[in-house]
């Protein structure tokens, strides 16, 4: 399951659908929004997601993890829209015959899905606001002479 939604993620779904009953070890990791950062306190974050093409990006991840580690099951559910503190934006879960093999698998997965995956965060605090990392509109654009 590779699911971008609106809205709240069901992390009791996840690990459902991500579990196997020939597995030893299901790993599961939540990203929550914190309500502070850069010594400022959050009132919401705000994603966007190209969605195909974040759907499309979190399963080729997903293959290369499957091609490194024994899955025998995964779900991956990332939330778009407004969040406030406390509400839970990620969910990933992973399940392999063995402890080592899921841990390893979820945190790759995770930290795969924040390095490539489109999905554009924005952090709204009492005195401003900031995307983190670049929007495709953001980017600058070459000029031919």
């Amino acid at each position: 399951m590779i699911k971008i939604t609106e809205k709240t993620i069901d992390v009791q779904k996840v690990i459902e659908t991500a579990s196997s009953l020939g597995a030893g070890a299901v790993n599961v990791f939540i990203g929550t929004v914190r309500n502070h950062a850069h010594n400022k306190n959050v009132v919401w974050l705000e994603y966007e997601a190209y969605e195909a093409m974040a759907v499309a990006e979190t399963r080729k991840i997903i293959d290369d993890a499957a091609g490194r580690w024994p899955l025998l099951g995964w779900a991956v559910s990332h939330r778009i829209g407004t969040l406030k503190p406390g509400e839970v934006a990620v969910a990933v879960a992973v399940s392999t015959k063995h402890r080592k093999e899921s841990f390893e698998a979820c945190q790759f997965i995770i930290d795969r899905l924040k390095e490539h995956v489109p999905i554009f965060k924005k952090e709204v605090f009492e005195d401003g606001e900031e995307w983190v990392g670049a929007r495709p509109e953001a980017q600058p654009t070459a000029q031919l002479n």
